[in-house]
Protein backbone atom coordinates (compact mmCIF):
# COMPACT_ATOMS: atom_id res chain seq x y z
CA UNK A 1 0.00 0.00 0.00
CA UNK A 2 1.10 3.27 -0.56
CA UNK A 3 2.50 6.05 1.58
CA UNK A 4 0.37 8.76 0.05
CA UNK A 5 -3.24 9.74 0.62
CA UNK A 6 -5.25 8.97 -2.08
CA UNK A 7 -7.61 12.13 -2.85
CA UNK A 8 -10.24 10.16 -5.09
CA UNK A 9 -11.07 8.02 -1.53
CA UNK A 10 -10.87 11.40 0.61
CA UNK A 11 -7.47 10.81 1.96
CA UNK A 12 -5.52 13.47 3.26
CA UNK A 13 -1.95 13.81 4.61
CA UNK A 14 -0.45 15.12 7.50
CA UNK A 15 3.20 15.17 8.43
CA UNK A 16 3.92 15.13 11.65
CA UNK A 17 7.97 14.96 13.15
CA UNK A 18 8.96 13.67 9.48
CA UNK A 19 6.15 10.86 9.74
CA UNK A 20 3.77 10.82 7.12
CA UNK A 21 0.46 9.74 8.25
CA UNK A 22 -2.23 8.96 5.88
CA UNK A 23 -6.00 9.70 7.21
CA UNK A 24 -8.65 8.26 5.58
CA UNK A 25 -12.19 8.49 6.68
CA UNK A 26 -13.66 4.97 6.56
CA UNK A 27 -17.06 4.12 7.58
CA UNK A 28 -15.14 2.72 10.50
CA UNK A 29 -12.84 4.75 11.70
CA UNK A 30 -15.83 7.77 11.72
CA UNK A 31 -18.18 5.71 13.78
CA UNK A 32 -15.25 5.33 16.05
CA UNK A 33 -14.55 9.13 15.84
CA UNK A 34 -18.24 9.94 16.42
CA UNK A 35 -18.76 7.89 19.77
CA UNK A 36 -15.77 9.45 21.21
CA UNK A 37 -16.48 13.10 19.88
CA UNK A 38 -20.73 12.82 19.26
CA UNK A 39 -22.38 13.91 16.11
CA UNK A 40 -20.20 14.48 12.83
CA UNK A 41 -22.76 16.83 11.30
CA UNK A 42 -22.41 19.19 15.03
CA UNK A 43 -18.63 18.67 14.72
CA UNK A 44 -18.66 20.13 11.26
CA UNK A 45 -20.64 23.28 12.54
CA UNK A 46 -18.56 23.77 15.09
CA UNK A 47 -15.18 23.64 12.83
CA UNK A 48 -17.52 26.22 10.32
CA UNK A 49 -18.05 28.44 13.15
CA UNK A 50 -14.54 28.21 14.55
CA UNK A 51 -15.56 26.72 17.36
CA UNK A 52 -13.78 23.35 16.46
CA UNK A 53 -11.73 22.49 19.78
CA UNK A 54 -8.22 21.22 19.39
CA UNK A 55 -9.05 18.15 21.41
CA UNK A 56 -11.81 18.00 18.91
CA UNK A 57 -9.39 17.52 15.93
CA UNK A 58 -6.84 15.53 17.14
CA UNK A 59 -9.32 12.97 18.31
CA UNK A 60 -10.74 12.88 14.94
CA UNK A 61 -7.64 12.97 13.19
CA UNK A 62 -6.20 10.21 16.02
CA UNK A 63 -9.44 7.84 14.62
CA UNK A 64 -9.20 8.18 11.10
CA UNK A 65 -5.02 7.71 10.62
CA UNK A 66 -5.36 4.79 7.87
CA UNK A 67 -1.97 2.87 9.14
CA UNK A 68 -1.42 4.13 12.97
CA UNK A 69 2.39 3.22 13.65
CA UNK A 70 2.54 1.22 17.15
CA UNK A 71 5.11 3.32 18.74
CA UNK A 72 3.13 6.56 18.21
CA UNK A 73 0.94 6.67 21.19
CA UNK A 74 -2.06 9.16 21.37
CA UNK A 75 -0.07 11.99 23.69
CA UNK A 76 2.78 12.02 21.45
CA UNK A 77 0.31 12.38 18.27
CA UNK A 78 -1.18 15.42 19.95
CA UNK A 79 2.22 16.60 20.83
CA UNK A 80 3.49 16.32 17.57
CA UNK A 81 0.00 18.22 16.24
CA UNK A 82 0.76 20.98 18.40
CA UNK A 83 4.38 21.47 17.06
CA UNK A 84 3.57 21.43 13.24
CA UNK A 85 1.11 24.14 14.29
CA UNK A 86 -2.43 25.12 13.38
CA UNK A 87 -1.34 26.20 9.91
CA UNK A 88 0.22 22.63 9.88
CA UNK A 89 -2.88 20.58 10.03
CA UNK A 90 -5.77 22.88 8.52
CA UNK A 91 -5.15 21.69 5.50
CA UNK A 92 -6.06 17.95 6.85
CA UNK A 93 -8.81 19.08 8.93
CA UNK A 94 -10.24 20.37 5.42
CA UNK A 95 -10.00 17.53 3.62
CA UNK A 96 -11.48 15.77 6.35
CA UNK A 97 -14.50 18.07 6.86
CA UNK A 98 -15.47 17.78 3.38
CA UNK A 99 -15.43 13.78 3.14
CA UNK A 100 -17.53 14.12 5.92
CA UNK A 101 -19.95 15.95 4.12
CA UNK A 102 -19.75 14.85 0.60
CA UNK A 103 -18.93 11.14 1.22
CA UNK A 104 -17.51 9.46 -1.99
Amino acid sequence: MSDRGNALRGEAELVLDGRRLVLRPSFAALVAAEEELGSLFDLVERAANGRLLLSEMAALFWHVIRERPDDLTRAEFGEAMMAAGLAGVTPALKILLKQILQGR
